[in-house]
């Protein structure tokens, strides 16, 4: 008789693909994800361009994703992933404040939020609750959320950053960025004219008296994440 093997069958680790376009912090990730038994690295990239068509050959279990990319943004991606109707986890982990963010990215179609300044047991804990077909957002946040991302809550009472659509937080980020007003009206796809009436609409919105101070206050949101 053959002897058989009393052991149980050890489940394969789901796999993740990493969108992230600073080396160091990609590169410390990809260390802390390959450490874990029920989870691998199945591919990164550095921008949602390079990202999309190896997310659609990879086609991981879950895809941890930053907001703040070069060229197209991390909502973006998650609303061209949700467009091709791939069965796949995202959960974005970013800098930028997840009050601000996290609404969006439930209503882009992302799973959850986690912020990078997060100790690496919570980003890992995030990643495996998304796994299992939970939402995940911190307590505070959660609690905040309109009816419209978490059935039953109560949209609560909004700052003046979250009135803005998602291509002025754009605008935003680029200009915190040191972009010039030709390379944004570039890959905004619109001419300087409207870009520049764009910018007097977000001074406006934010009650900035000129550009300088939407200037001083994109570097800040940009380098801190603060609101």
């Amino acid at each position: 008789m053959p002897k058989t093997s009393s052991r149980a069958a050890v489940p394969a680790a789901k796999t993740v693909f990493l969108v992230e376009d600073h080396p160091a912090f990609r590169e410390g990730m990809v260390q802390i994800l390959n450490g874990e038994p029920d989870l691998k690295v199945c591919g990164e990239a550095g921008s949602a361009e390079e990202a999309f068509p190896e997310i659609a050959r990879l086609k991981p279990d879950l895809v941890l994703v930053d907001i703040s990319l070069p060229g197209k943004t991390g909502l973006e991606l998650i609303k061209a992933i949700r467009a091709t109707k791939q069965a796949v986890k995202l959960l974005v982990i970013s800098m930028h404040d997840e009050a601000l963010y996290a609404d969006r990215v439930l209503r882009a179609g992302g799973d959850g939020y986690i912020m990078k300044q997060e100790d690496p047991e919570e980003i890992m804990l995030a990643i495996r609750d998304v796994l299992n077909g939970h939402i995940y957002v911190s307590e505070v946040v959660l609690a905040s959320l309109p009816a419209t991302s978490v059935r039953g809550r109560k949209q609560a009472k909004k700052r003046l950053i979250d009135t803005l659509a998602d291509e002025e937080l754009e605008i935003l980020e680029l200009l915190g960025r040191g972009r010039s007003n030709q390379e944004i009206a570039l890959q905004l796809g619109v001419d300087e004219t409207a870009f520049n009436a764009q910018c007097g609409q977000l001074e406006r919105k934010l009650n900035f008296k000129g550009r300088n101070e939407l200037i001083r206050y994109a570097v800040c949101w940009v380098e801190t994440g603060a609101t």
